[in-house]
């Protein structure tokens, strides 16, 4: 008798496996995504920009002249009237140039020698030959006399530097006494060092007084509209939106820029198309400091699929039902959006039987692990109404348990290699006198966002961000 039981058993599993049916259940329904790829809030970007002015004031020094004469000097005398006749040279000592606020002083010393002579005129009409040459600074110390302007600097909305010029009154330290009578002519002196001093201005106000910088700012706006490879980590698109500047001052030797950027910058694995825009007028200014990047990283789930299927292909489970063995071999498996929040799993199966079932997630982020986890796994309802009629051992809790326990992303090498790969591009020299530097405080993810098509995760990255210029070409 046991021996016609066992043959009896063991036909009716080979009868069992004979005629198992093959799990083919209804793909499950997939709802449109609540979630919106310009929902992305803007990034704000503050960055301190250090502007060495040296070179500027080494501009400047070339560009104002060391000597001042009198027209013709030394062959010709300027006249003042009937009775009195001079000519003059002056020079400069360098350049003195201090800063405060958005104004810039630029003065110097000037150190002047002048000869002259008189005559006695009456009512216009000369009535005496000219006296005998008197000197003054020639064979005494030349006269002193301090000389500046004054400049202050406006960026208009359009990029456009408005330099505004303006002549200081030319302050006296020593007078010119000329003859045997001691007559002051210093103030024939200074009314011609005047005349130069606004055809300088003249000339200060054509070169520099307008500058547009738009041309510059465009150049910057299409670097950020490029595509950047992110060495394996995807493809960066900054998408700027606007820029601002918050503050411009001057202080000792450095122009302080604070620049603000607002931006929409995504990381996808598939390389997006480039667009170029014109950039938009300067917008207001902003208080915040540092940056604040909302990131959205798109990525596609064949290569979510691929990680699940390295930590599940191949696995085997063996159970038994009314004394009945029953064997579950996961081929393959592969992930998509579902739509609302829901993570799908289609998993290709063998064994006892074989098809294929679909299960359903929530991808959940754990911040301690860093790892993304696809948590409340359960069979989709249609691949349940299939198995309840057909093979209802597949339900066994050990096959969701070990699917969800596999299904996990890991971030944590990702994030760190972010990470250094960020920080390398914030501490560097972007051209040939401008550096940065910056470092990341933290990466946070906020939001996981299953789509039809992709899985948007979307973070937080926060830290500092400086730049300063120690030479540029300001000849635009």
């Amino acid at each position: 008798m046991k021996t016609i039981g066992f043959v009896l058993l063991l036909s009716f599993y080979f009868y069992s496996c004979a005629t198992a049916q093959k799990i083919n259940p209804e793909n499950p329904d997939l709802s449109p995504g609540n979630f919106k790829l310009d929902s992305l809030p803007n990034s704000e970007i503050n960055i301190p920009i250090q502007v060495n002015l040296k070179p500027m004031y080494a501009m400047a020094e070339k560009s104002v002249d060391t000597l001042f004469t009198s027209p013709k000097y030394p062959d010709e005398w300027v006249q003042d009237g009937c009775d009195v006749r001079y000519k003059y040279s002056f020079r400069r000592s360098k350049l003195q140039i201090t800063g405060a606020g958005s104004s810039l002083n630029l003065g110097f010393m000037g150190y002047y020698k002048i000869v002259g002579s008189t005559r006695l005129c009456v009512r216009g009409t000369v009535v005496s030959p000219w006296t005998p040459a008197c000197r003054c600074g020639f064979d005494e110390p030349e006269r002193r006399v301090n000389v500046s302007f004054t400049n202050s600097v406006n960026i208009l909305p359009d990029y456009k530097v408005a330099v505004t010029f303006k002549r200081n009154e030319p302050q006296p330290l020593d007078k010119c006494e000329v003859c045997f009578w001691g007559q002051d002519i210093t103030t024939q002196v200074l009314k011609g060092l005047i005349a130069e001093l606004d055809a300088a201005k003249k000339d200060l106000d054509k070169s520099y007084g307008s500058v547009d910088l738009k041309p510059r700012f465009q150049q910057v706006w299409d670097q950020m509209n490029k595509v950047y490879n992110l060495n394996g980590l995807g493809w960066l698109q900054v998408n700027p939106q606007k820029v601002r500047i918050n503050n411009l001052y001057v202080k000792n030797d450095s122009l302080n820029i604070f620049l603000g950027l607002s931006a929409k910058p995504v990381v996808s694995f598939e390389r997006p198309v480039e667009k170029y825009t014109k950039i938009p007028n300067l917008a207001p200014f902003s208080r915040q400091q540092g940056f604040s990047i909302f990131l959205d990283a798109v990525l596609n789930y064949d290569s979510l699929s691929n990680i699940i299927n390295q930590n599940l292909k191949g696995f085997e489970y063996n159970f038994k039902k009314a004394f009945v063995k029953k064997k579950f071999i996961v081929d393959e498996c592969k992930v998509y959006g579902g739509g609302f929040e829901k993570l799908i799993i289609r998993v290709n199966f063998s064994g006892t039987n074989t098809g294929v079932v679909y299960l359903v997630g929530k991808p959940v982020y754990d911040k301690e692990k860093r790892s993304i986890e696809i948590r409340d796994v359960d069979f989709d309802v249609k691949s349940k109404n299939v198995l309840l009629g057909s093979a209802d051992w597949i339900f066994d809790k050990k096959i969701v348990k070990e699917i969800e326990k596999q299904a996990k992303f890991e971030l944590g090498s990702y994030i760190d290699t972010a990470k250094f790969t960020m920080n390398q591009q914030l501490n560097r020299e972007l051209m040939k006198g401008i550096r940065s530097w910056g470092n990341i405080k933290d990466i946070g993810l906020i939001g996981i966002y299953p789509m039809q098509q992709h899985l948007v995760i979307r973070s937080n990255c926060t830290g500092d961000l400086a730049v300063k210029v120690e030479s540029i070409n300001f000849s635009l």
